[in-house]
């Protein structure tokens, strides 16, 4: 789904804390409706709109009661700054992807295997391995704690370098663009083709930078290619 059309959705607060309830547990219109103090139809109208959205599901048990539940993990994320207003959306990564090839990201982590079925009691052997869960859940909750802080910072670098980019290659401290220009050259695009791909400029608007930046020795053009200077 659209990312402006998913935010757009849950910038109602009586759908996320229909969210926030179906988090917790399978309800039904009237729990949903008492506990957010609103209609049954209201509530309908919500759940409506959530389940266009792919984020809710309903099923109906043996009486004829229709439950709603959350169908997916979702992550929304939404970056605002003086250089950047940009919002995505993520699915869980495969459970088969290696994190050990991320080039930045380093994770002690051990993952153990999950067991399915109920049962009244459990052996000493089933019981470590609840144990080692409950642990497992912890330590990945502390991790999530951490990488949220890691984005906060990165996010807050960002700003920082921009800040001081802008200051070194705009004179007028009106131009980000040349920023944006530049962090492409630096990771290899060449062509004004590439260069505005990667930071969403026309082209025209991108040579027309790339020029300036060149005057003043910033930046370098051989045989149709950028690069940068030194």
């Amino acid at each position: 789904m659209d990312s402006a059309v998913l935010l757009d959705i849950l910038g109602n607060e009586n759908r996320r804390r229909i969210l926030r309830l179906l988090s917790h547990k399978p309800c039904y219109v009237t729990e949903i409706s008492e506990y957010l103090g609103v209609s049954p139809k209201a509530v309908i109208d919500h759940l409506r709109k959530l389940e266009e959205a792919g984020l809710v599901e309903s099923r109906t048990d043996n009486q004829r009661r229709k439950y709603f539940n959350i169908s997916r993990n979702l992550r929304l994320e939404v970056d605002v700054s003086p250089y950047e207003f940009d919002m995505k959306s993520a699915y869980p990564a495969s459970p088969n992807l290696d994190v050990s090839t991320c080039q930045y990201l380093s994770l002690n982590v051990q993952y153990g295997n999950t067991r399915s079925g109920d049962a009244e009691s459990v052996s000493d052997a089933e019981a470590g391995e609840i144990a080692s869960l409950a642990e497992e859940l912890n330590c990945l909750e502390e991790l999530k704690s951490e990488l949220s802080l890691a984005q906060r910072w990165v996010h807050g670098r960002i700003t920082d370098v921009l800040d001081q980019l802008s200051e070194e290659v705009d004179e007028t401290g009106q131009n980000a663009i040349r920023s944006e220009i530049l962090a492409a050259l630096a990771a290899e695009a060449e062509t004004v083709g590439e260069i505005s791909k990667e930071t969403n400029a026309p082209e025209h608007v991108v040579e027309g930078h790339l020029a300036t930046m060149a005057e003043r020795g910033i930046v370098e053009r051989n045989d149709g290619h950028w690069t940068l200077s030194g």
